[in-house]
């Protein structure tokens, strides 16, 4: 169960502006799957998991302690909550029941995943929701909720007349993203001040595979997620030979992130013009010069690495295909082209 909780989590974009918060909530649906539970949700405030609930548990449950607190001044908040995820649980299964008759009438396991909620600013007091369905990794309804419509893809067109005159739903969606999403988010943030909106300093290494590979600047512990990584030579940003990779959890609700800096045409001479530069509001930007002195390798093992290595990535394979199913592929390369 926790497993699934962190590949859910993993989904999770980060905030690209420090003013907006934001409260989305993941839903997933897969019938006939007997490993996890039929249908599963999340609750997550700037990227912290603040409940969970699912078919089996049949109640909402607090993931924080200070959500606990809240819940104990505002029992109607739980009580919200598991009437919505009893609710949302025959909602989206009955969805996805219509989807197969459509797109897969021979039978078979498929995913289907909701994701709403809202994102705040908390200077200019704008507020954007969202709603979002997907099938097997493919978006096929997605909510409009400035023009007030909702947008298909072409395999689930076909849905359209009958949510067009499903006036109902889009009420409710509109007051759900519009009004108690964002009024529950400051509540949120009021009660998880300590917490949510806390600053720690990572720590940064500089980590090399061997003496050809690139150097990578490498940040963990950081909280929150909304940080900078980038390389400097003579104190100015580097966009050529850098590789940035993407900010990632860890564990204990703090993150990490990489900058890869290609060094194959850097001199010996030079690389005292050359610096790692991690930036996070709040904090003193952290410097890290490039210096073979303080790069950590891999040293040379008689151990038979390749034998663990093919174990580990035979069992990391394995979870991947059964708790794949649970994940929100948000950034669908295959994305079609939803209708209006």
């Amino acid at each position: 169960m926790k497993s699934m909780e962190l590949v859910l989590l993993l989904v999770f974009l980060p905030l690209t502006q420090s003013v907006k918060h934001s409260l989305l909530y993941f839903l997933t649906t897969s019938p006939g799957v007997q490993t996890f539970p039929e249908f599963v949700a999340v609750s997550v405030v700037d990227g912290v998991q603040v409940g969970y609930c699912d078919s089996d548990i049949k109640t909402a449950e607090p993931r924080q302690d200070w959500v606990k607190k809240l819940v104990e001044d505002d029992p109607q908040q739980k009580q919200w909550h598991i009437q919505t995820c009893i609710r949302a649980h025959q909602d989206l299964k009955a969805l996805l029941e219509t989807l197969k008759q459509q797109l897969d009438p021979t039978g078979g396991v498929h995913v289907l995943q909701e994701m709403s909620g809202c994102k705040w600013d908390s200077e200019t007091k704008e507020v954007d929701g969202y709603e979002q369905y997907s099938y097997d990794g493919e978006d096929v309804i997605t909510l409009n909720l400035k023009a007030q419509t909702w947008l298909f893809s072409e395999s689930a067109v076909s849905l359209k007349p009958t949510w067009d005159k499903d006036k109902n739903r889009l009420l409710h969606s509109n007051t759900v993203l519009s009004n108690i999403c964002p009024e529950w988010l400051k509540k949120y943030l009021d009660y998880g001040n300590s917490s949510l909106q806390r600053t720690v300093r990572p720590s940064v290494s500089l980590l090399q595979k061997s003496p050809s590979s690139l150097v990578s600047c490498h940040a963990t512990g950081f909280y929150p997620d909304r940080a900078t990584m980038f390389w400097r030579k003579d104190g100015q940003e580097l966009h050529e030979d850098v590789d940035h990779g993407e900010i990632l959890p860890n564990h204990d609700g703090t993150f990490q992130m990489r900058a890869d800096l290609n060094i194959s045409s850097v001199k010996p001479e030079d690389w005292r013009k050359y610096d790692c530069v991690f930036n996070l509001s709040g904090v003193e930007d952290i410097i890290t010069k490039l210096d073979k002195a303080v790069i950590r390798t891999n040293g040379v093992s008689v151990f038979p690495v390749g034998a663990v290595v093919g174990v580990v990535v035979g069992l990391m394979l394995l979870s991947v295909c059964i708790t794949g199913l649970f994940i929100w592929r948000k950034k669908n390369k295959g994305e079609k082209q939803l209708i209006d």
